[in-house]
This record gives C-alpha cells, sequence and structure tokens, in this order.
C-alpha cells in the first residue's frame, strides 16, 4: 500500500497551483536521476541512502479559468480574450492532453503528483482508475458515473443519444512516470461558463454538475471531498496522508 501525502489547498489561482505541481513533479524525477546514480556505484564504495519519491494528492478549486491542452483547439473557444478580461476570467495554454475546459468555484479539482512506477507503468490504467473515483463518488449520491468510449472524463447516460452530459474532465501529464494535473469534477459549479467553449472539443454533448443532477440543492464540498478521499485510497491501494 503506497503512502500519498494529501493537501486540502482550498481556493487557489491555476497559476500558483500548475507552478507547485511542477516543482513537486521535478523534486520527484531528481529523485529518481539520484537512485539511479546511487544503483549504478558510488565513487569509492561510499554507501548512500537512495533518494525516495514522494507521492501527493493536491485537492483545490480554481478562481474563473479556461485552460486548453497542449493538443487543443483554439476554435473551440467562443469567447474573445477582451470578454475574458472584463468578467475576470483567466486563460491558459497548458501541458495537460486533452482540448478545452474550464475551472471555478464549486469544482473540486484534483491533482495527483504520483511515482505510476510504484503502482503501475501504463497510463491508460491510471486514467480508467481516476475515472474509477469519480464512478465510485456518484454512486453515494445514487448516480451511475460511466466511460464514454474515446472520450476520457466521466459522464452521465454516454450511451443515450441527447442525453449524454459530462460530469468530471481529465487530462494529464506524466514525464518520466510522475504524474501532473489530473480530474475537474462539477460539484456546485456554475454551469453557464461552458457556453462559452465546446467543452473538451466534444459537440453536441452537455455538461452537468452534481448539484444539478441532485435537483439544484448545493453540495456539501467538504462530503464531496472525504467520498473522494475514501475512494481514491481504495482504487489505488494507498493510504493518505494530510501533509
Amino acid at each position: 500500500m503506497q503512502e500519498v501525502l494529501l493537501e486540502d489547498m482550498g481556493l487557489i489561482d491555476y497559476q500558483a497551483a500548475w507552478d507547485y505541481q511542477e516543482e513537486l513533479l521535478q523534486k520527484n524525477i531528481l529523485a529518481k536521476a539520484a537512485a539511479r546514480a546511487v544503483e549504478a556505484g558510488s565513487p569509492g564504495g561510499v554507501d548512500l541512502l537512495v533518494p525516495e519519491t514522494v507521492n501527493h494528492l493536491l485537492l483545490l478549486e480554481h478562481p474563473p479559468v479556461y485552460t486548453l491542452g497542449k493538443s487543443g483547439h483554439e476554435e473551440n473557444i467562443l469567447i474573445s480574450q477582451d470578454k475574458m478580461q472584463q468578467q475576470g476570467i483567466q486563460y491558459f495554454r497548458t501541458n495537460r492532453g486533452g482540448d478545452i475546459t474550464f475551472h471555478g468555484p464549486g469544482q473540486l479539482v484534483g491533482y495527483p503528483v504520483l511515482d505510476l512506477e510504484k503502482f503501475y507503468t501504463d497510463i491508460g490504467r491510471y486514467l480508467r482508475n481516476l475515472e474509477e473515483v469519480i464512478i465510485r463518488t456518484l454512486a453515494v449520491w445514487g448516480l451511475r458515473g460511466d466511460r464514454s468510449p474515446g472520450e476520457t472524463g466521466v459522464w452521465l447516460d454516454p450511451q443515450v443519444k441527447g442525453k449524454e452530459r459530462k460530469i468530471c474532465a481529465m487530462g494529464v501529464r506524466c514525464s518520466r512516470w510522475i504524474t501532473m494535473h489530473g480530474f475537474a469534477f462539477n460539484v456546485n459549479t456554475d454551469l453557464s461558463y461552458f457556453d462559452n467553449i465546446i467543452p473538451c472539443g466534444i459537440q453536441n454533448k452537455q455538461v452537468t454538475s452534481l448539484q444539478k443532477e441532485l435537483g439544484g440543492q448545493p453540495v456539501s464540498m467538504d462530503r464531496v471531498k472525504e467520498e473522494i478521499k475514501k475512494a481514491f485510497e481504495e482504487v489505488f491501494s494507498a493510504r493518505l496522508q494530510v501533509a
């Protein structure tokens, strides 16, 4: 069972969270490089401690921001940058996978910074497991989350034409088997922000939230976090420790 350090960062600017993830990723990459050097043999036969990578799970919310993945298309952005500024919305091109999405208050964002060599070296399996965390969380509220073939993320009724609605978007980056970025789960999200984009570059499909699916009553974000933590530990065979 792998230990994962948990940080609940509250509401934090997108750039600050991105920088922090990059810092954690680079520390882990350096630890791996140092470990390889030790394994290759230390000079003079001196015994050295093998550096360990550290797994993290960051839970947070962002102020309103649109982010475009590295393979995304700007034509999926239906609002000008001037209007974004007028409405107080930030915009970033990122180094994650996926296309355009929105982050904002009421959306629970999870950024796992994991050394997959301690779990399994399979990005597809990793993404399916992230989806499974959200699927198990939705089940607590009596909702059946599902996968849509060829479309990463978690959906409701993905097989029912005209009723498909996405409740959680995902996009990750992996370097030397260290992950960053992750999932964006619409809990009490203001869905009107999605009207300015073609979410994830997918035409003619809806976006929804836990609040909307439960009849419009706000959902306790603290409760959602607790359920996410339980599901994450189960799915990843991990033990979360507060950092």
